[in-house]
Order: structure tokens, then C-alpha cells, then sequence
């Protein structure tokens, strides 16, 4: 099945009749959910980056931390997910375990894992200049598997590649420009206002320790490992979002989606963690420690991949990923807020182009949404049947599966 037929099939026996007003109404609440959502994911990465500033021991071994945030957020994931969808959760099938411990591998425990290794490698800046090329490596994936269907040379297409382009634009100027300080005084924080610029991590680098020497013999160094991970890091973000969505169309159930990707990042990381540390002390924590880890799992990982699966079926990965780039923006407003940190003139320009850039593409994804509800068919990026039409029976399956919040 083609990428323009996946994206725009939706069988009528889910609608159950309803009109083109109907549908779009229903659209435009589910929509404005979704981007609710994934600004409150924002949100509370802001706050991670925060807390972990603010409260984290220096010295504690990132691996660690990773593997404790892990186990608390499937902790939770897993009973929930067991619980809230047992009556719309579908078979899994051999198929299904590889794709869920594929997104595990990619969007959980290598995204973890490669953006620790950048940032040992390189240093926190590096690192967070990067991250902005997150929602371009997911809309060029995207549209080279199908999963969401570009033409770049249509009006529709031209305004989504310059709303892509401003957004990414403002998060880049964030990263690099610092400019006279508006609010707060200079000099109180030494990373220039850059709410990512520091870092609470030790500067040992733990996993550098069992991968540099075999990275090292291909005759690159430290630095370049660091940025080729960093572009890793990226990369797998946008292929977890962009793999995912076709995965949610023959597995609606997104709670517990989540959970069994969670399952296997987890297993991972463990195995991880047994490797990269040396003694059974650098799993002690601290108390201050342990408030870090249960906001890193409940919080930024539980809750916020959880909403990022739900919103990736109404909105599509491309979207999805477009709201990283708010994710500066909001560790600079919480650090003034709570630490006083400055926000420096760069912070302000940079967060007004993210939200042009946000605004754009999402006015012209309702104006496609408008025009595609209104007529006879539609397919949202979201979830559709895979094979054939549905039944009765499975229609109602999907509606419940893949609409419900």
C-alpha cells in the first residue's frame, strides 16, 4: 500500500455517517487536544531540565539515572496501560513485539543513551544546539517513507517548509545568540542564558569508558564521536515518531503501545547499566537525587511519551516533532522563574520565530484537515486500517483505540 493511500483512506463505517461538519468538529477537538498536549510536554521538559540543574548531585552516573527513571516510568506505564485499554488492546503478534522493541530501541533507550554519549563527548551547548534538527530528520523521513505526503512545490507544501524552516530557525538563534540581558541580570548564570548550557552531570564520562577506545580505532576523536551521537540522538528521535505512526494504525491501543516500548528501552538500558558501572555504590541515590528521578519518570517519561503517542496519531509525526523546538523556550522562562536565570533578547526573538514557525504549519494542517473533512474521504496522519475495510465491529475498535484521549 502506497504512503498517498495510507494517508488518505478512512473508512466510513468509523465515521458512522457523520457529516462533513461533523467530522471536522470532531477533528478540531481531538487537534486542539493534541497540540495542548504536546505544549504541556514542552512544558515539563523545561521543568526536567530544571530540576536536574537545580537538585542533581554532581557526580551521579548518567547510566544510572536513566536506568531508575526507566523502571519508574514503566512501573506506572504498565498497569495503567493494562488496566485503561483491555477492551480495545488487540492480539500482539510476533510482527508487533519487533516493532515495539524497535521504537524502544530507537526513541527510548538509543535517544537516552547517544545524547548521553554527545554530551560527554562534546559539552551541554553542543548538545542542545542539536536538538533543533529533531522535527527536519522526522519531515524528511516522513516523506521519504510515506507516512506523511509532501509536496514541496504545491502552496500547501511551500508554507509547511518555511513554517519547519522559522521554527527550527528561532531555536537555533536561541542556541547561538544571546544578545543584552532583558530581564535579571547578567552574569548570574554561566551558561548566557541558555537554559540548557549547564549541566548537573559529572564530568566523568562513564559510557566513554566502555566505547571510546573501539571508536577511537577508526581514527576519530573524542569530539567527533560526540557529534556523530548527537546526530544519532536526532536521528532516532525522528524515525521513533515517524516508524510509530504506522505501527498505532494496526495497534491502536497507545497507552499500551507505550508501555511494551518502555518494556524493551528498559531492558536495554539495564543491560546497559551493568556494563557501564563499576560497583554496586554508584547506585545509591541521594534524596534530592530521588525527587529528580520520580519527575524524570513520571513526568518527562511516563506522561510525556504517553501523550507524544496519543498526539502522533491525530497530528502526524511531523508536527509532533515540530514542538521540540519549544523545548529551550521553555527551561529559559522556568530557570528565570525559579532559578533567575536572565533572558537575554536572543531567548525572546528566537521564541517568537518558534512560535511563527509552529503557528504557520499548523493553520495550513487545519486548512487541509478543513478541505479533506469537508469532502467525501478522509485520512488523517493518524490511524487507519491497514488492510481493507474494516467491519461494524472493528470500525468501532479503531474509533475507540485511536481517537480516545
Amino acid at each position: 500500500m502506497g504512503g498517498t493511500t495510507m494517508l488518505q483512506r478512512w473508512s466510513s463505517s468509523v465515521w458512522g455517517g457523520m457529516s462533513g461538519s461533523g467530522r471536522m468538529r470532531l477533528w478540531e477537538n481531538k487537534a486542539w487536544l493534541a497540540h495542548a498536549g504536546m505544549a504541556f510536554v514542552q512544558i515539563a521538559y523545561g521543568g526536567y531540565h530544571v530540576l536536574t540543574k537545580s537538585v542533581l548531585n554532581v557526580g551521579m552516573n548518567q547510566i544510572v539515572f536513566c536506568v531508575y527513571r526507566d523502571l519508574v516510568a514503566l512501573a506506572i506505564l504498565a498497569p495503567v496501560a493494562f488496566f485503561r485499554e483491555r477492551r480495545v488492546r488487540r492480539p500482539v503478534t510476533p510482527q508487533l513485539l519487533g516493532s515495539f522493541a524497535l521504537l524502544g530501541f530507537t526513541g527510548i533507550f538509543g535517544n537516552q543513551l547517544l545524547f548521553l554519549l554527545g554530551l560527554s563527548f562534546t559539552n551541554a551547548s553542543y548538545a542542545a544546539a542539536f536538538q533543533p534538527a529533531i522535527p527536519v530528520f522526522t519531515f524528511l523521513l516522513a516523506a521519504i517513507v510515506g507516512v506523511e505526503v509532501f509536496n514541496v512545490f504545491s502552496k500547501d507544501g511551500m508554507v509547511k517548509v518555511l513554517g519547519i524552516a522559522v521554527c527550527v530557525s528561532g531555536a537555533v538563534l536561541m542556541v547561538f545568540y544571546q544578545g543584552p540581558s532583558l530581564i535579571g541580570l547578567a552574569g548570574t548564570n554561566a551558561t548566557g542564558g541558555n537554559a540548557l548550557g549547564a549541566t548537573s552531570w559529572s564530568s566523568t564520562s562513564y559510557p566513554a569508558q566502555w566505547i571510546t577506545p573501539a571508536m577511537l580505532s577508526f581514527g576519530l576523536g573524542t569530539w567527533n564521536i560526540g557529534v556523530l551521537c548527537l546526530i544519532g540522538n536526532c536521528f532516532l528521535m525522528g524515525a521513533y515518531l515517524v516508524i510509530q505512526a504506522p505501527v498505532l494504525i494496526k495497534y491502536p491501543a497507545s497507552l499500551s503501545l507505550t508501555a511494551y516500548s518502555y518494556s524493551f528501552a528498559t531492558i536495554f538500558m539495564v543491560l546497559t547499566g551493568v556494563f557501564a558501572t563499576n560497583g554496586l555504590h554508584e547506585w545509591a541515590l541521594t534524596g534530592t537525587e530521588i525527587i529528580a528521578i520520580l519527575y524524570a519518570g513520571i513526568i518527562a517519561s511516563c506522561i510525556n511519551y504517553a501523550i507524544m503517542t496519543w498526539a502522533n496519531k491525530i497530528l502526524g509525526p511531523s508536527l509532533v516533532a515540530l514542538y521540540n523546538p519549544l523545548q529551550p523556550a521553555c527551561s529559559t522562562i522556568l530557570s528565570t522563574i525559579f532559578l533567575g536565570t536572565p533572558i537575554y533578547l536572543g531567548s525572546v526573538i528566537g521564541g517568537v520565530f518558534i512560535i511563527a514557525g509552529l503557528y504557520i504549519v499548523t493553520w495550513i494542517r487545519y486548512k487541509e484537515a478543513q478541505r479533506l473533512l469537508m469532502g467525501s474521504s478522509y485520512l488523517s496522519p493518524l490511524l487507519l486500517e491497514a488492510d481493507g475495510a474494516p467491519d461494524h465491529k472493528s470500525g468501532e475498535s479503531s474509533l475507540n483505540g485511536s481517537i480516545d484521549p
